[in-house]
């Protein structure tokens, strides 16, 4: 699994964590964190990720997760990312945007070697 803690462009911090789903043959998965009581993140929602001039929209499967559907906080959301990580063929930064909760999430390059390692 891969743990990082990024600031947006607005300067606030998000934790962001990558882990394979159910072992090796999993599915990989991206979830994003604020800190609790700041924000609340409504789902679904569809996460916005840019590299170059490529773009993905990731699904929302936050209310897959028992732990996070029930979770009062509501500061967590999670995203199918191994698709994105098999489209990309070197380690580009990437810029995430999620609706209405921050608009410019930059990933730095070594961050997205670490999670293509994950599959």
């Amino acid at each position: 699994r891969s743990l990082e803690s990024v600031r947006d462009l607005e300067y606030q911090t998000w934790q962001v964590v990558v882990y394979k789903e159910g072992g090796d043959e999993g599915s990989v998965v991206l979830r994003i964190v604020g800190y609790p009581g700041t924000l609340r993140i409504d789902h679904p929602t569809q996460l916005l990720v840019k590299a170059g001039l490529h773009e993905w929209g990731l699904e929302d499967i936050t209310l897959k997760n028992k732990e996070l559907a029930s979770d009062p906080r509501e500061a967590a959301a999670e995203f199918e990312i191994g698709p994105l990580l098999n489209d990309l063929s070197n380690n580009r930064p990437l810029r995430m945007r999620l609706k209405e909760v921050f608009s410019d999430l930059p990933i730095p390059p070594y961050l997205v070697s670490e999670w293509r390692s994950l599959i």
